[in-house]
C-alpha cells in the first residue's frame, strides 16, 4: 500500500485544546512537518488547569503551561500561543469567538494549513472537538486546508477495550493519509509534561499500537 506524504506546507498551525496535546496526540505529525522544512506553530485555546492529573507541586495552570513551552522547544515548534478560554468549557463557548482566535493566529503567520485533532475529538473529550470546529471556521474564512489528526478503527477499539475510554477511530477508507514518523522528538516532547505523562496511561498503549504511523483525515481542502 503506498503511504501518500505530508503536504508541502511551508507554514503550519497546529490547534488544541490542552497542553500535552500537541505532544501526546500530535508531537510525531508536527515533527515530521519540521523535517520537511515547515515552519510550525502551536495555538492551545486552554491552559489546562482542569486536569485531574498533577505529578508535582505547585499551580497546575503554571505547571502546564511551562510545560507546554519546554515541549515544544523539544519538539522545535518556532511559537507557542497560549489562551485562557476555559479548561472544560471550550464546547460552551461563542465558535465565533474561538475562531477569530484561530484566525488571528493564522494570519498573523501566514500559514499553508492547519492541523488539530478529528473532529470526533479522537478522545470524546468535547475540548478537542471545539478546538478542531474552531479552526475549521476559520479555515474557512482564509481558505485554507485542514488536516484532523485521527485512529484506525481497531486501535480506537483496542484502547477503548482495554482502558474503558471513549476513543474514536475511522476505518481505513475514511483515513487520508498514514505517515510514517519518528518518535523520537515526541518523545522527549512527552517527557516534559511531567503532571500529565504518567506511567501505565493510556498514552504508552496507544503509541506502542501506533509504531511508526500517524494517521490523518483532510477535514477541509483548501
Amino acid at each position: 500500500m503506498s503511504v501518500p506524504a505530508l503536504p508541502k506546507w511551508r507554514s503550519v498551525l497546529a490547534v488544541v485544546a490542552h497542553p500535552d496535546d500537541e505532544s501526546f496526540g500530535l508531537g510525531a505529525v508536527l515533527s515530521s512537518f519540521i523535517d520537511a522544512g515547515a515552519r510550525v506553530a502551536v495555538l492551545c485555546l486552554t491552559h489546562g488547569e482542569a486536569s485531574t492529573l498533577h505529578g508535582v507541586e505547585g499551580d497546575l495552570t503554571d505547571i502546564r503551561a511551562a510545560e507546554l513551552r519546554a515541549a515544544a522547544d523539544a519538539l522545535g515548534v518556532e511559537e507557542v500561543e497560549l489562551m485562557d478560554f476555559p479548561d472544560g468549557g471550550l464546547a460552551s463557548m461563542p465558535l465565533e469567538e474561538l475562531a477569530a482566535a484561530v484566525g488571528m493566529v493564522a494570519t498573523r503567520r501566514h500559514v499553508d494549513g492547519l492541523l488539530g485533532f478529528d473532529l470526533s475529538g479522537v478522545t470524546g473529550h468535547p475540548d478537542h472537538t471545539a478546538a478542531t470546529r474552531a479552526a475549521m471556521a476559520a479555515a474557512e474564512r482564509l481558505g485554507l486546508p485542514v488536516l484532523g489528526w485521527t485512529l484506525p478503527f481497531d486501535v480506537g477499539q483496542q484502547l477503548t477495550e482495554e482502558f474503558g475510554a471513549a476513543f474514536v477511530g475511522h476505518a481505513h477508507a475514511e483515513i487520508d493519509l498514514r505517515v510514517t514518523v519518528s518518535r523520537q522528538r515526541q518523545l522527549t516532547a512527552v517527557a516534559c509534561h511531567p503532571s500529565q505523562a504518567l506511567p501505565g496511561s493510556v498514552l504508552w498503549r496507544r503509541l506502542e499500537l501506533l509504531g511508526d504511523r500517524e494517521y490523518l483525515r483532510l477535514l477541509r481542502s483548501a
